[in-house]
Parts: C-alpha cells; sequence; structure tokens
C-alpha cells in the first residue's frame, strides 16, 4: 500500500516532466514486463471496477480483487478502500484530497502511534493540551484548523481525549477539507479515519517484540483463525513501556488488547463485533516556555538559547491515567447486486485523570536570563503569571487537576443503490447518524502552591502539595470570565444527521456527484458547585440546525486516472468540543452568535501507473473560514470571534513500487494562508498559526537479494517542516523541523525476521507539539531494534 498524498495541477509540465521519467526509468529496466500474465489479471479486474465503480459486486470478485491490489502494490493505495459505507469508492475515485499511510509503510517505520503515522502527512500539526481544562492526548490540527473531533475508527467518531496507539491499526487516512457532509458537524480542515484490522478467512500468527534506545519495550501480538467457511475471530494484543530520549522525567506505560470476531465472510450478511481497550499510564509534557529575547520583536522557545532541550518543568504530582474502551458492531447485507445495506455502532467509556504543568517564563525571567542572572530565573508552573522575583511561594491555579468520565453511542445506518435512469448510471448513498457524546469531570485544586522552578535547573520533586476536591477548597478554583469558580461540569451533545448524495455518470468517463447533510446538533453543558453564593451554578444549552451541501465533477478517461473539481461546505456548531475543551458554550456572549463556517474549493489529478505499482496524485485547494474559533492559551476557553483565514496552497504526492523490490513514498505541500479579517488589527494579512509555508515527506525502502539467505533491506527517509508561527500576530514562532530516519533488516525465512530503525539521526532539536505560548521538543537521536515471526 502507499502513502497518498496529495497535491495538483499547478506545474503540470512539472508533474508531466516527473511522471514522464518515473515511467522512462521503469521501461528503461523492462519493469513493465514483470509478471506480465499478474498484470493482464490486474487490468481485467480494473475495467470491471471502472465499469461498475464501487458497486457491490458478486461475492468472491470484490474480496479478490482487494487480496490483489494489497498484496500486490501496497505502497500505491489508488485503489484502496477508504473502510467506510460513506465513502464507497477507493482513494482514486474520491473526488478529494485523501493521505493514506498504509500498513506497509507503518511496519517499515515501526510506528507505535497514530501520532507517529500521521508524521508521513503533510498538514497535520500536533497541539499541546491548553488551559484549565489540560486537554492532552491526542490534539492535531489539519492544515492548521482544529480537528481534535474529527479523529474516526472506521467512520464512526472516537470521542476520547487520550494517546492512540497503532497495534490494530491497518492503515491511517487523512480525508482533507471539510467533509461535514460525510462525517457530520466539524472536520474543517479534514477529518483522521483509522482502519482497524478484522478477521480473515487465513490463519495467521504474529507477534513483535522491540526493545532500544530510552529504556523502551513494546511487544505485539496478531492472531487470526479461522472457526469455518464463514467465521473467524481475530485478536490483537500490545504492551509497552518507555521514556522519552532527550526529555527527562517522562515515560509512558500502555498495554491494550482488539478482539474481535466476524460472521458471514464473504456471504450476503456479514457481521463483525469488536473491542479495544487500551489503559496508559504516563507523565503529560507541556514543553517549554516560548519567550521573546530582548532586543527582538519574535518569540522562540527557550531552548533556542541555550537551554537544555532536557529540562522539563512539571511536578512528580503530574499525572496521566486513561482507561479506554470501545464496543463496536458493523452490520453489512447485500440486498442484490445493486443495494447494500449497512448499519454501524459503537459505544465508548472514557475514564481519565489528569494532572500538569506549564511553565510561564516572564519579563523578569527573561531579563534575569538574558542579562546575566541565570541562575535568578524563575519559572511559575501554573497560572497565568509568572513568578516574578520568585517573593512568593508559589501559583495554586490553571492547568488544575481533575477526573474526567465520558461515554458516547453513535449508529450509523446508509444504503448503497446503483441503477439507472434511462442512459444515466447512478450511485446513491443516503443514511442517518446519530450519535450522543456525555461528559462529567470534577476539579481539585492543592492546598500548597506549586513552587516556582529554576529556569536553567528545573527540580520536581516538590512533595505532597495537598490534593483535595475543588468542592473543599473552591478559593483554589480557576475564574472563568463570566462563569465563575466552579469545581464540577458535566456536558452533552445529541446530534441527528440525515445524508443523501448522489453520483450521475453522464458517460463511463464523465459524471457529477452531489450531494447534503442536515443535522440537528443539541447541546447543554452545567457549571456547579463552589462557591454558589459568589458564583451561582450555571446552566447553558444551544440547539443549532445546519445544512452542508456538496458538488463535484469528476472525469475518468479510463481505469488509471481521474480529474476531478469539488466544492465542499462545513459547520462547526456551538459546543462541538464536549470531551476535548475546557467549556465547550459560554452564555451571554456575541462570540458564539453564528457557527464556524468552512467552504473547499479544490481541482485535483490521480493516477495510477506503471501496471497500478505506482500511484501519484496533485492537486490545488482554497480553504476559507468564518467566524473562527480560537482557544485562550491560559484559561483554555474555546470563544469565538468574526475573524475571517484562508489556506490555499497545492500538495503532491507519489508512492509505489519504482522497481522490483524498490518502494517509495513522498510528499510535497506548499501552503499560503493568511488572516483575512480580524478584530485584531494586527493579524490581519498575516500568516495563520501552525500553518507552515513548504512541508515534504520522503521515504524509499530497497530490498536487496529477496529470495537469498543473504537478503538485506535498506530505507531510511525525511521529514522537512518550514517554521510556523504560533500566533497570528505573526510574533512567535517555532523553527524548521528536519528528521532524518533509517532502517535496516533481514529475514531468516519466511516466518522470521529481525530489524533496526533509527529516528533523529542528526540528534536535532525539532519540536513535535505546539501552542502559542509554548513547544515541546520533540525525542532525540533514538534506536530500535526488533524481532518479529509470522506463521
Amino acid at each position: 500500500m502507499s502513502e497518498i498524498k496529495r497535491g495538483y495541477l499547478a506545474p503540470v509540465s512539472c508533474i508531466g516532466a516527473l511522471l514522464f521519467s518515473v515511467q522512462a526509468v521503469a521501461a528503461s529496466n523492462d519493469a513493465a514486463k514483470i509478471d506480465k500474465k499478474r498484470d493482464v489479471k490486474r487490468a481485467h479486474a480494473h475495467k470491471v471496477a471502472k465499469k461498475n465503480v464501487a458497486a457491490p459486486q458478486e461475492e468472491g470478485i470484490a474480496g479478490e480483487e482487494e487480496r490483489l491490489t494489497v498484496t500486490g502494490h501496497g505502497f500505491n493505495t489508488m485503489h484502496q478502500s477508504l473502510g467506510m459505507s460513506r465513502l464507497p469508492q477507493d482513494v482514486m475515485h474520491t473526488p478529494q484530497n485523501i493521505n493514506v499511510v498504509p500498513q506497509v509503510l507503518m511496519r517499515q517505520q515501526n510506528v507505535k502511534s497514530l501520532t507517529e503515522a500521521l508524521r508521513n502527512v503533510p498538514g497535520v500539526t500536533a497541539s499541546i493540551g491548553e488551559g484549565a481544562g489540560g486537554m492532552n492526548g491526542d490534539q492535531f490540527l489539519i492544515r492548521g484548523f482544529q480537528a481534535q473531533n474529527d479523529i474516526y475508527e472506521d467512520g464512526l467518531r472516537d470521542f476520547g481525549v487520550y494517546s492512540r496507539d497503532s497495534f490494530d491499526y491497518e492503515s491511517v487516512s487523512v480525508i482533507k477539507g471539510p467533509s461535514s457532509e460525510v462525517f457530520g458537524n466539524g472536520t474543517t480542515g479534514g477529518a483522521i479515519n483509522m482502519t482497524t484490522k478484522t478477521p480473515g478467512l487465513d490463519n495467521r500468527y504474529a507477534a513483535e517484540f522491540t526493545g532500544g534506545s530510552g529504556s523502551f519495550y513494546r511487544g505485539t501480538l496478531d492472531f487470526n483463525q479461522k472457526l469455518d467457511d464463514s467465521t473467524a475471530i481475530r485478536i490483537t494484543g500490545m504492551g509497552s513501556e518507555n521514556n522519552v530520549v532527550g526529555r527527562d522525567f517522562i515515560y509512558s506505560h500502555r498495554w491494550g488488547v482488539a478482539p474481535s470476531i466476524a460472521f458471514g465472510l464473504g456471504k450476503r450478511a456479514t457481521l463483525i463485533l469488536q473491542y479495544m481497550h487500551q489503559q496508559e499510564n504516563s507523565i503529560p509534557d507541556f514543553g517549554v516556555p516560548v519567550v521573546t529575547k530582548p532586543g527582538t520583536s519574535v518569540a522562540k522557545p527557550i531552548t533556542e538559547y541555550g537551554i537544555r532541550r532536557t529540562n522539563w518543568y512539571g511536578t512528580d504530582n503530574d499525572q496521566n491515567a486513561t482507561n479506554d474502551n470501545m464496543e463496536t458492531a458493523r452490520f453489512t447485507y447485500k440486498l442484490n447486486r445493486h443495494i447494500t445495506f449497512y448499519d454501524d455502532l459503537r459505544g465508548g467509556q472514557y475514564y481519565r485523570t489528569f494532572a500538569a504543568s506549564k511553565a510561564t517564563c516572564d519579563t523578569t525571567c527573561v531579563n534575569n536570563y538574558f542579562n546575566g542572572d541565570p541562575a535568578a530565573a524563575l519559572v511559575a508552573r501554573s497560572g497565568p503569571t509568572g513568578a516574578g522575583a520568585g517573593l512568593g511561594a508559589g501559583t495554586f491555579y490553571a492547568p488544575l487537576p481533575y477526573e474526567q468520565r465520558s461515554w458516547s453511542v453513535q449508529n450509523v445506518a446508509s444504503m448503497l443503490a446503483n441503477f439507472h435512469t434511462g442512459f444515466l448510471r447512478h450511485q446513491v448513498v443516503a443514511g442517518v447518524d446519530i450519535e450522543r457524546v456525555n461528559d462529567v469531570r470534577s476539579q481539585s485544586t492543592y492546598t500548597k502552591a506549586k513552587p516556582y522552578a529554576s529556569l536553567v535547573n528545573p527540580n520536581p520533586y516538590v512533595g505532597n502539595l495537598g490534593l483535595v476536591p475543588g468542592e473543599s477548597n473552591p478559593g483554589g478554583l480557576v475564574n472563568l470570565n463570566g462563569l465563575g469558580a466552579k469545581p464540577h461540569s458535566n456536558g452533552y451533545g445529541f446530534d441527528t444527521g440525515l445524508f443523501l448524495y448522489d453520483q450521475i455518470w453522464f458517460t463511463d468517463w464523465l459524471s457529477v456527484k452531489g450531494g447534503f447533510r442536515w443535522d440537528r446538533w443539541q447541546t447543554a453543558y452545567s457549571l456547579t458547585g463552589g462557591d454558589t453564593a459568589k458564583y451561582p451554578d450555571k446552566h447553558m444549552r444551544s440547539v443549532e440546525g445546519v445544512f452542508n451541501p456538496n458538488a463535484s465533477l469528476i472525469i475518468t478517461p479510463d481505469a488509471h486516472q481521474t480529474y476531478y473539481f469539488t466544492w465542499a461546505n462545513s459547520t462547526t456548531p456551538t459546543g462541538m468540543y464536549v470531551t476535548n475543551g475546557s467549556v465547550p458554550i459560554r452564555p451571554g456572549t456575541s462570540s458564539f452568535a453564528a457557527p464556524e463556517k468552512a467552504q473547499l474549493y479544490e481541482v485535483g489529478a490521480k493516477y495510477s501507473l506503471l501496471h497500478d505499482r505506482l500511484g501519484a496524485s496533485v492537486s490545488l485547494f482554497r480553504l476559507d473560514k468564518g467566524n473562527a474559533y480560537y482557544t485562550d492559551p491560559v484559561t483554555g476557553n474555546v470563544s469565538g470571534s468574526s475573524d475571517r483565514l484562508r489556506n490555499q496552497g497545492m500538495e503532491l504526492s507519489v508512492g509505489g513500487i519504482i522497481l522490483p523490490g524498490w518502494n517509495i513514498s513522498a510528499t510535497y505541500a506548499l501552503y499560503d494562508s493568511k488572516v483575512m479579517s480580524s478584530a485584531t488589527a494586527a493579524s490581519v494579512g498575516k500568516n495563520l498559526q501552525y500553518v507552515p509555508h513548504n512541508q515534504a515527506t520522503l521515504w524509499t525502502a530497497y530490498n536487496a537479494f529477496a529470495n537469498k539467505p543473504y537478503n538485506i533491506m535498506i530505507g531510511g527517509g525525511v521529514t522537512w517542516r518550514q517554521h510556523v508561527w504560533l500566533n497570528n500576530t505573526n510574533t512567535a514562532k517555532v523553527p524548521a523541523n528536519l528528521d532524518f530516519s533509517a532502517m535496516i533488516s533481514h529475514r531468516f525465512d519466511r516466518h522470521w525476521k529481525v530489524s533496526m530503525n533509527g529516528y533523529n539521526l542528526a540528534n536535532r532539536l525539532n519540536y513535535q507539539s505546539l501552542f502559542s505560548n509554548r513547544a515541546t521538543p520533540s525525542a532525540g537521536r533514538m534506536f530500535l531494534g526488533e524481532v518479529s515471526f509470522t506463521y
């Protein structure tokens, strides 16, 4: 399978030259003649696919074609399914920019988490948690826009706030641009969808053990057993513990298991039942402060000015304990060769205990450090103000510890119909999506002040700070403007969505696709307890109906190329961030008068070349966003605005098999972002926060002497991201990231393999997770060895 990153037809001549040169290299090495019988067979399969694009096929045909594509050329994902009924066609025939991180790429890179997988996708940035809510876990932005509520597994939303391990992933896809007509509310920058491992009718047993730098130890297993001709079970499991190379006191202990059973495989009716449990105990890392050096106008991370990258400004009271569970049932029924029904149901339960620290280096701290008295430079580890001269005992405030209990349920029922009206061929997708998410949170406080820390030599051992429930110490609670200081919060969101879209073929090569989704989003949120005489309890409620249309023009001259133009719309209404925002809705403000809205204009081309060994894509897009939401770096409040933002650019990708045994995955993105209008005059015309101007990835590997006892696979790659602004006024930034990685592996036979991966080989100071006033240094140079077997 291949990484599918997309860009479009800007320098068409350049792309044409690239594709021509690739073809020339392949021709010169006679690659087009390799296994000709197999290629003829595949070409016939794609003719069938083109004639009935994504239509339900006769039993056995769909499975056979998928097996040919996946096992044949895993790096070319153009003919890969997206794994959800609402997007029934493969990547090539879906008129939107889609980046796919396939299983074979994750295996070569020894990917261990969702965050690591997404480093192969341009335009995706990891964000640190923020404010009183102290959110951490997986917090992503896509093309500069929040996507923490846009994470899906097999097309169903994952509401949990935790760090997702990759042990049960078959592939990871990023569907760029607004997709509210498919996924519902949100998806301004795009949606992240993980396709999970499910049972198959081939017996397979695999296990891996990894160890290396940073006291890293990890084991995984994958057990698949056929029970009868149409039933199978699969169990995947993981146990992992590690420190972080280059960061003091940071560690993670994690384990998980994901059993599943499938009934009716290869039959008209199929039912897959899945369960996922993941548990983690770790230390949250809110990074280092971003400061403005005297005499300069742009703030940078303090580690750019001589502070050790290992410095961690937390305390021994910090913790992140998560316990996450999801139960899923996916049912498919093929009524006939024209109509298929789907019903996907998921429940989730998420538990979290969280306490973190964030460093604030104020003017006194900065002046002491840069003007000759670094020992006197002190940082506050909580609260909106710094340590000053360090005369006080410390600070008590945000981020406060809390316990969070959430649950969710979602059911998506849909129908896929293929039929004709006269000479027109149709593919209709229609359905209903109902989801509810509940969240209950209880704040705790410290009775003792959190001591200041030395900027140069921070000491995390501060002892017992007197953790008590917030109800018993209301004076230690954070007073949120307009809301008060409250220890308890609870809220829910309930969404009912109806969707319908139709793709109409006028000829075999020309079609249009259009549709809409209507949602009724209902949110309620309450803040209770504390000093109610001073701060009365708050009860807020919001009900909004939103309508999101989309339209595409699609040209498919043959089974190996697609050209498209797409316009799409998305809406993010009030209260979307029920589980992963500290205050979903606020009373008495005009900032939430209108929901956040985004529109996408995209033109693109996709190719499957060299007998489907190589996939390439190119796209040009413009993404406009109005009524933008922002997160306060101190309180964590999400508030609306009248700001209009724009990100536009070009994305390119290529992935596949260049020559026998030689695979490649490469992407490039060029972004031109701008604040079009804002109540903050200093932001107008500036670049958007978290959006780099240029970004690129490259990974390639060559398997030499594949069928010999002395076989060896050697690979390596680079990821590069230009500097990123941390605010829309462009007064704070992090430098460019540049990361070199490599791997080497050897197979003893068909079953056993040993490998070694190296990461950040130059030991460069990069920054992984970002926020407006702090940044987290990435791990330093590390090596991991792996032993694996498959039977």
